[in-house]
């Protein structure tokens, strides 16, 4: 039996819960549409092209957010995994802002960036970076010190060390990171567009729900998780690269 069929049957079967659920009034009066409903607002949410609209600016926001934070977080934790001095000055900081929501951060987003972009993208940053960071660190501290040896005697030095050494040891589990990342900052999108900002699944669940528009706010629920499930496959396809199955085959 084909893998997707299983995941379309229980769909299924949650889609007729709803629709018995409703049908039979086991929910307060106008607190949930139905099934019905939402399929007439995604036909004209499609054929506006605003959700195509707002699906596009949010994933934009994502991918910026997600793509700063793997650049300027990978580096960090690679010399936070290697070096037991840095290891100890700064880790116990990047779990302490790891453990602040980014929703937090939301007055100072404002009153930093204004509205607009700049401050969903600082949401967005903040959701992944200290995360990332923190399993970039671990996996760099954990690569057999045997691999260290043989890079000496290879007379590696300091930034050859890491990018020759380091980062291809910890891909395996960086992948697996990254994974995990990307669904905490697709999450994060509604937190997100709560700024200022005029576009954007979030911005439609915020607008929809001001306008008592429920049937709106789970199509956008719907579409941020079947977007967020296309790109969980995405980066587990990644695991099959050549270069990084070693680490998934053992």
């Amino acid at each position: 039996m084909p893998r997707f069929v299983l995941p379309i049957l229980t769909g299924l079967l949650m889609l007729a819960i709803w629709w018995i659920a409703y049908e039979l009034d086991a929910f307060p009066v106008g607190t949930v549409p139905s099934p019905p409903d939402v399929a007439a607002a995604f036909v004209k949410e499609v054929e506006s092209g605003r959700l195509l609209d707002h699906t596009i600016a949010s994933l934009y926001r994502v991918a910026w957010g997600f793509t700063t934070a793997v650049i300027t977080a990978v580096p960090l934790g690679l010399v936070i995994g290697r070096s037991i001095a840095t290891r100890n000055a700064l880790l116990p900081w990047i779990n302490f802002f790891r453990s602040l929501s980014p929703i937090a951060w939301l007055p100072f987003a404002t009153i930093w960036f204004g509205i607009g972009d700049p401050p969903a993208l600082f949401i967005l940053f903040l959701a992944t970076f200290f995360q990332i960071v923190l399993a970039t660190a671990a996996a760099a501290a954990s690569v057999p010190k045997v691999y260290y040896r043989v890079a000496e005697d290879m007379g590696l030095r300091g930034t050859q060390v890491l990018t020759q050494i380091t980062l291809p040891a910890i891909l395996p589990q960086l992948v697996t990171a990254l994974r995990v990342a990307i669904g905490v900052a697709w999450m994060g999108v509604v937190a997100a567009e709560m700024i200022g900002v005029g576009s954007g699944l979030g911005y439609l669940i915020i607008d929809a729900r001001n306008g008592l528009r429920l049937d709106l706010v789970v199509l956008a629920m719907i579409t941020i998780g079947a977007i967020g499930i296309g790109l969980d496959i995405a980066f587990s396809r990644l695991t099959r690269i050549p270069s990084l199955r070693w680490g998934f085959d053992r």
